[in-house]
Protein backbone atom coordinates (compact mmCIF):
# COMPACT_ATOMS: atom_id res chain seq x y z
CA UNK A 1 0.00 0.00 0.00
CA UNK A 2 1.22 3.47 -0.86
CA UNK A 3 1.90 5.38 2.37
CA UNK A 4 1.36 9.03 3.17
CA UNK A 5 4.86 10.37 2.42
CA UNK A 6 5.02 8.45 -0.86
CA UNK A 7 1.70 9.98 -1.94
CA UNK A 8 2.95 13.45 -1.03
CA UNK A 9 6.10 12.95 -3.09
CA UNK A 10 4.07 11.57 -5.98
CA UNK A 11 1.81 14.62 -5.92
CA UNK A 12 4.83 16.93 -5.94
CA UNK A 13 6.25 15.10 -8.94
CA UNK A 14 2.94 15.25 -10.78
CA UNK A 15 2.71 18.99 -10.12
CA UNK A 16 6.28 19.51 -11.33
CA UNK A 17 5.45 17.61 -14.53
CA UNK A 18 2.33 19.70 -15.12
CA UNK A 19 4.25 22.94 -14.55
CA UNK A 20 7.41 21.69 -16.29
CA UNK A 21 9.46 22.73 -13.27
CA UNK A 22 12.61 20.82 -12.25
CA UNK A 23 12.99 19.30 -8.79
CA UNK A 24 16.04 19.34 -6.55
CA UNK A 25 15.80 15.95 -4.81
CA UNK A 26 17.65 15.45 -1.53
CA UNK A 27 17.36 13.64 1.80
CA UNK A 28 20.10 14.14 4.40
CA UNK A 29 21.94 16.41 1.94
CA UNK A 30 25.27 15.03 3.15
CA UNK A 31 26.41 14.47 -0.44
CA UNK A 32 25.45 17.89 -1.82
CA UNK A 33 29.11 18.47 -2.73
CA UNK A 34 29.08 15.57 -5.20
CA UNK A 35 28.18 16.51 -8.77
CA UNK A 36 26.96 19.76 -10.28
CA UNK A 37 24.66 22.03 -8.27
CA UNK A 38 20.97 21.62 -9.10
CA UNK A 39 18.55 24.49 -9.62
CA UNK A 40 14.99 23.42 -8.93
CA UNK A 41 12.15 23.33 -6.47
CA UNK A 42 13.34 21.64 -3.24
CA UNK A 43 12.02 18.09 -2.98
CA UNK A 44 13.06 16.66 0.42
CA UNK A 45 12.56 12.93 0.88
CA UNK A 46 14.04 12.43 4.37
CA UNK A 47 10.60 12.07 5.97
CA UNK A 48 10.03 8.87 4.01
CA UNK A 49 11.85 6.69 6.51
CA UNK A 50 11.68 3.44 8.42
CA UNK A 51 12.61 -0.22 8.15
CA UNK A 52 9.86 -2.04 6.23
CA UNK A 53 11.05 -5.62 6.55
CA UNK A 54 14.14 -7.33 7.88
CA UNK A 55 14.69 -11.06 7.79
CA UNK A 56 18.11 -11.86 9.27
CA UNK A 57 17.87 -15.51 8.28
CA UNK A 58 17.30 -14.50 4.64
CA UNK A 59 20.07 -11.84 4.68
CA UNK A 60 17.69 -9.22 3.25
CA UNK A 61 16.54 -5.84 4.54
CA UNK A 62 13.93 -3.57 2.92
CA UNK A 63 13.91 0.07 3.98
CA UNK A 64 12.43 3.40 3.01
CA UNK A 65 14.96 5.56 1.20
CA UNK A 66 14.97 8.33 3.80
CA UNK A 67 16.04 5.96 6.59
CA UNK A 68 19.25 7.05 8.23
CA UNK A 69 22.23 4.86 7.55
CA UNK A 70 23.09 4.81 11.26
CA UNK A 71 19.70 3.27 12.11
CA UNK A 72 20.13 0.54 9.52
CA UNK A 73 23.67 -0.31 10.62
CA UNK A 74 22.62 -0.43 14.27
CA UNK A 75 19.75 -2.79 13.47
CA UNK A 76 22.01 -5.06 11.42
CA UNK A 77 24.69 -5.04 14.11
CA UNK A 78 22.17 -6.38 16.63
CA UNK A 79 22.01 -9.49 14.46
CA UNK A 80 25.76 -9.53 13.76
CA UNK A 81 25.21 -8.48 10.14
CA UNK A 82 26.40 -5.59 7.97
CA UNK A 83 26.18 -3.71 4.70
CA UNK A 84 29.14 -5.39 3.04
CA UNK A 85 29.81 -2.55 0.57
CA UNK A 86 30.63 -0.23 3.51
CA UNK A 87 28.90 2.95 2.30
CA UNK A 88 30.43 6.22 3.50
CA UNK A 89 28.33 8.26 5.91
CA UNK A 90 29.49 11.85 5.84
CA UNK A 91 27.44 12.83 8.87
CA UNK A 92 24.54 11.62 11.01
CA UNK A 93 21.99 12.74 8.42
CA UNK A 94 23.25 10.29 5.76
CA UNK A 95 20.42 8.14 4.40
CA UNK A 96 20.35 4.82 2.60
CA UNK A 97 18.71 6.46 -0.42
CA UNK A 98 21.60 8.89 -0.66
CA UNK A 99 24.07 6.01 -0.40
CA UNK A 100 22.45 4.17 -3.29
CA UNK A 101 21.90 7.29 -5.40
CA UNK A 102 25.54 8.34 -5.01
CA UNK A 103 26.76 4.81 -5.73
CA UNK A 104 29.75 5.19 -3.42
CA UNK A 105 31.27 2.14 -1.77
CA UNK A 106 33.90 1.84 0.94
CA UNK A 107 37.21 0.01 1.43
CA UNK A 108 35.74 -3.46 0.81
CA UNK A 109 34.53 -2.62 -2.71
CA UNK A 110 37.15 -4.61 -4.62
CA UNK A 111 36.71 -7.66 -2.42
CA UNK A 112 32.98 -7.92 -1.62
CA UNK A 113 31.31 -5.84 -4.36
CA UNK A 114 29.82 -2.40 -4.93
CA UNK A 115 26.53 -0.95 -3.74
CA UNK A 116 24.75 -1.95 -6.98
CA UNK A 117 25.79 -5.56 -6.44
CA UNK A 118 23.69 -5.64 -3.25
CA UNK A 119 20.56 -3.91 -4.58
CA UNK A 120 17.84 -6.54 -5.01
CA UNK A 121 14.90 -4.29 -5.83
CA UNK A 122 13.40 -0.86 -5.40
CA UNK A 123 10.16 1.10 -5.48
CA UNK A 124 10.35 4.55 -7.04
CA UNK A 125 8.51 7.44 -8.64
CA UNK A 126 9.30 7.76 -12.33
CA UNK A 127 9.22 10.78 -14.61
CA UNK A 128 5.54 10.19 -15.43
CA UNK A 129 4.53 10.53 -11.82
CA UNK A 130 3.89 6.80 -11.44
CA UNK A 131 4.95 4.68 -8.49
CA UNK A 132 6.64 1.62 -9.94
CA UNK A 133 8.54 -1.34 -8.54
CA UNK A 134 11.49 -3.28 -9.92
CA UNK A 135 13.26 -6.41 -8.74
CA UNK A 136 12.36 -8.11 -5.49
CA UNK A 137 13.75 -9.39 -2.22
CA UNK A 138 15.66 -12.42 -3.48
CA UNK A 139 18.48 -12.80 -5.98
CA UNK A 140 16.48 -15.16 -8.23
CA UNK A 141 13.73 -12.57 -8.78
CA UNK A 142 15.25 -10.82 -11.78
CA UNK A 143 12.19 -8.99 -13.13
CA UNK A 144 13.31 -5.39 -13.48
CA UNK A 145 16.57 -6.30 -11.80
CA UNK A 146 18.78 -4.11 -13.99
CA UNK A 147 16.55 -1.08 -13.50
CA UNK A 148 16.97 -1.39 -9.75
CA UNK A 149 20.71 -1.41 -10.16
CA UNK A 150 20.52 1.47 -12.60
CA UNK A 151 19.47 3.70 -9.70
CA UNK A 152 22.84 3.16 -8.03
CA UNK A 153 25.00 6.13 -8.95
CA UNK A 154 22.20 7.98 -10.77
CA UNK A 155 22.29 10.86 -8.23
CA UNK A 156 18.53 11.27 -8.37
CA UNK A 157 18.45 12.01 -12.09
CA UNK A 158 16.24 9.06 -13.06
CA UNK A 159 13.57 9.09 -10.37
CA UNK A 160 12.83 9.34 -6.67
CA UNK A 161 13.76 6.27 -4.67
CA UNK A 162 11.05 5.27 -2.20
CA UNK A 163 12.00 1.81 -0.91
CA UNK A 164 15.10 -0.32 -1.38
CA UNK A 165 15.75 -4.02 -0.76
CA UNK A 166 19.37 -4.88 -0.02
CA UNK A 167 21.30 -8.07 0.49
CA UNK A 168 23.29 -8.02 3.75
CA UNK A 169 26.08 -10.26 5.01
CA UNK A 170 27.27 -11.61 8.37
CA UNK A 171 30.00 -9.70 10.15
CA UNK A 172 33.38 -11.45 10.05
CA UNK A 173 34.20 -13.62 13.05
CA UNK A 174 37.76 -12.27 13.20
CA UNK A 175 39.52 -9.16 11.88
CA UNK A 176 43.17 -8.14 11.75
CA UNK A 177 44.94 -5.19 10.09
CA UNK A 178 48.56 -5.22 8.92
CA UNK A 179 51.05 -2.60 7.77
CA UNK A 180 53.97 -3.02 5.38
CA UNK A 181 56.55 -0.32 4.62
CA UNK A 182 57.06 -0.19 0.85
CA UNK A 183 56.96 2.27 -2.03
CA UNK A 184 53.89 2.62 -4.25
CA UNK A 185 55.02 0.42 -7.14
CA UNK A 186 55.98 -2.46 -4.87
CA UNK A 187 52.77 -2.03 -2.84
CA UNK A 188 50.58 -2.18 -5.97
CA UNK A 189 52.39 -5.31 -7.16
CA UNK A 190 52.15 -6.99 -3.76
CA UNK A 191 48.46 -6.37 -3.15
CA UNK A 192 47.57 -7.52 -6.67
CA UNK A 193 49.49 -10.75 -6.13
CA UNK A 194 47.89 -11.33 -2.73
CA UNK A 195 44.40 -10.52 -4.04
CA UNK A 196 44.78 -13.39 -6.50
CA UNK A 197 45.53 -15.88 -3.75
CA UNK A 198 43.13 -17.59 -1.31
CA UNK A 199 43.75 -14.99 1.40
CA UNK A 200 40.93 -13.33 3.42
CA UNK A 201 41.85 -9.79 2.37
CA UNK A 202 38.85 -7.46 2.66
CA UNK A 203 40.47 -4.04 2.19
CA UNK A 204 43.72 -2.40 1.14
CA UNK A 205 45.15 1.09 1.23
CA UNK A 206 48.43 2.54 -0.01
CA UNK A 207 49.58 5.90 1.33
CA UNK A 208 52.77 7.55 2.51
CA UNK A 209 54.87 4.61 1.30
CA UNK A 210 52.90 2.15 3.37
CA UNK A 211 50.62 -0.71 2.36
CA UNK A 212 47.77 -1.39 4.78
CA UNK A 213 45.57 -4.47 4.47
CA UNK A 214 42.64 -5.87 6.42
CA UNK A 215 41.97 -9.56 6.95
CA UNK A 216 38.39 -10.73 7.64
CA UNK A 217 37.44 -14.37 8.16
CA UNK A 218 37.44 -17.10 10.79
CA UNK A 219 40.11 -16.81 13.51
CA UNK A 220 42.07 -19.73 12.04
CA UNK A 221 42.02 -18.31 8.48
CA UNK A 222 43.07 -14.86 9.69
CA UNK A 223 45.89 -16.31 11.78
CA UNK A 224 47.09 -18.46 8.87
CA UNK A 225 47.16 -15.44 6.54
CA UNK A 226 49.01 -13.41 9.14
CA UNK A 227 51.69 -16.09 9.41
CA UNK A 228 52.08 -16.18 5.63
CA UNK A 229 52.14 -12.44 5.00
CA UNK A 230 54.01 -11.10 8.01
CA UNK A 231 53.74 -7.35 8.48
CA UNK A 232 53.11 -5.21 11.54
CA UNK A 233 49.76 -5.44 13.32
CA UNK A 234 47.98 -2.08 13.50
CA UNK A 235 44.74 -0.76 14.96
CA UNK A 236 41.57 -1.41 12.92
CA UNK A 237 40.35 2.19 13.35
CA UNK A 238 42.01 3.22 10.07
CA UNK A 239 39.23 1.55 8.05
CA UNK A 240 36.15 3.40 9.38
CA UNK A 241 38.08 6.66 9.05
CA UNK A 242 38.86 5.78 5.44
CA UNK A 243 35.33 4.56 4.78
CA UNK A 244 33.67 7.71 6.10
CA UNK A 245 36.41 9.99 4.70
CA UNK A 246 37.29 11.41 8.10
CA UNK A 247 41.05 11.43 7.52
CA UNK A 248 42.84 14.79 7.22
CA UNK A 249 43.52 13.94 3.57
CA UNK A 250 39.81 14.33 2.74
CA UNK A 251 39.35 17.55 4.72
CA UNK A 252 41.87 19.68 2.85
CA UNK A 253 40.69 22.76 0.97
CA UNK A 254 41.93 21.51 -2.38
CA UNK A 255 40.45 19.95 -5.48
CA UNK A 256 40.06 16.23 -4.82
CA UNK A 257 39.92 13.80 -7.73
CA UNK A 258 38.65 10.23 -7.64
CA UNK A 259 40.17 8.02 -10.33
CA UNK A 260 39.02 4.54 -11.33
CA UNK A 261 41.86 2.73 -13.09
CA UNK A 262 42.90 -0.80 -13.99
CA UNK A 263 44.49 -2.10 -10.77
CA UNK A 264 47.81 -2.88 -12.48
CA UNK A 265 48.30 0.78 -13.50
CA UNK A 266 51.72 2.01 -12.43
CA UNK A 267 52.00 4.86 -9.89
CA UNK A 268 50.95 8.18 -11.39
CA UNK A 269 53.90 10.49 -11.77
CA UNK A 270 52.03 13.55 -10.54
CA UNK A 271 52.57 16.01 -7.71
CA UNK A 272 50.11 15.95 -4.86
CA UNK A 273 49.26 13.59 -2.03
CA UNK A 274 47.56 10.37 -3.07
CA UNK A 275 45.68 7.47 -1.51
CA UNK A 276 45.29 4.20 -3.41
CA UNK A 277 42.52 1.72 -2.58
CA UNK A 278 40.93 -1.41 -4.04
CA UNK A 279 44.33 -3.04 -4.80
CA UNK A 280 45.12 -0.19 -7.20
CA UNK A 281 41.68 0.32 -8.72
CA UNK A 282 40.67 3.52 -6.92
CA UNK A 283 43.03 6.45 -6.54
CA UNK A 284 42.41 9.70 -4.72
CA UNK A 285 44.62 12.67 -5.57
CA UNK A 286 44.75 16.35 -4.72
CA UNK A 287 45.51 18.05 -7.99
CA UNK A 288 45.54 21.74 -8.88
CA UNK A 289 47.89 21.64 -11.86
CA UNK A 290 47.42 21.82 -15.60
CA UNK A 291 47.41 18.08 -16.29
CA UNK A 292 44.15 17.03 -17.96
CA UNK A 293 43.04 14.33 -15.53
CA UNK A 294 40.19 13.21 -17.78
CA UNK A 295 42.52 12.70 -20.75
CA UNK A 296 45.09 10.95 -18.57
CA UNK A 297 42.67 8.47 -17.04
CA UNK A 298 41.05 7.78 -20.41
CA UNK A 299 44.45 6.97 -21.92
CA UNK A 300 45.02 4.51 -19.07
CA UNK A 301 41.69 2.75 -19.64
CA UNK A 302 39.86 4.34 -16.72
CA UNK A 303 37.71 7.30 -15.80
CA UNK A 304 37.75 10.13 -13.29
CA UNK A 305 35.55 12.58 -11.46
CA UNK A 306 36.28 15.85 -9.73
CA UNK A 307 34.97 14.56 -6.41
CA UNK A 308 35.29 17.82 -4.48
CA UNK A 309 36.00 21.20 -6.00
CA UNK A 310 36.50 24.67 -4.58
CA UNK A 311 34.77 26.35 -7.52
CA UNK A 312 32.35 25.59 -10.35
CA UNK A 313 33.72 23.31 -13.06
CA UNK A 314 32.60 22.58 -16.62
CA UNK A 315 32.98 18.85 -16.09
CA UNK A 316 32.68 16.94 -12.85
CA UNK A 317 32.46 13.44 -14.32
CA UNK A 318 34.44 11.88 -17.14
CA UNK A 319 33.21 13.29 -20.49
CA UNK A 320 31.48 10.62 -22.54
CA UNK A 321 32.05 9.75 -26.17
CA UNK A 322 29.18 10.16 -28.62
CA UNK A 323 27.90 6.60 -28.27
CA UNK A 324 27.86 6.61 -24.47
CA UNK A 325 26.32 10.07 -24.31
CA UNK A 326 23.54 8.91 -26.64
CA UNK A 327 22.90 5.97 -24.32
CA UNK A 328 22.87 8.34 -21.34
CA UNK A 329 20.37 10.65 -23.06
CA UNK A 330 18.13 7.75 -24.09
CA UNK A 331 18.09 6.41 -20.53
CA UNK A 332 17.23 9.82 -19.13
CA UNK A 333 14.49 10.27 -21.74
CA UNK A 334 12.96 6.89 -20.94
CA UNK A 335 12.99 7.37 -17.17
CA UNK A 336 12.43 11.13 -16.97
CA UNK A 337 10.91 12.39 -20.25
CA UNK A 338 10.20 15.90 -18.91
CA UNK A 339 13.69 16.28 -17.42
CA UNK A 340 12.50 17.27 -13.96
CA UNK A 341 14.70 15.07 -11.74
CA UNK A 342 17.94 16.75 -10.62
CA UNK A 343 18.71 18.14 -14.10
CA UNK A 344 22.41 18.64 -14.79
CA UNK A 345 23.57 16.89 -11.62
CA UNK A 346 25.82 14.51 -13.55
CA UNK A 347 26.07 16.01 -17.04
CA UNK A 348 24.89 19.45 -18.06
CA UNK A 349 21.86 19.35 -20.34
CA UNK A 350 20.61 16.06 -18.88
Amino acid sequence: MTDHTARQLQQQVQQAIAEQQPLNIFAGNSRAFYGHPVAGTPCPVADHQGIIDYQPAELVITVKAGTRLSEIEQTLAEHNQMLAFEPPAFNESSTIGGCVAAGLSGPSRAFSGSVRDFVLGCRMINGRGEIVQFGGQVMKNVAGYDVSRLMAGSLGTLGILLDISLKVLPRPASRLSLKFDMEEAAAIKSIRQWAGQPLPISASCIMQEQLLIRLDSTPSAVDSARQKLGGEIIDDSIWPRLQHQQMDFFQQDKNLWRLSLPPATAPLNMPGEQIIEWHGGQRWIHHEGETDIFALTSSLGGHACLYKTRSRADNIFQPLDTQLMTLQRNTKQAMDPMGIFNPGRIYRGL
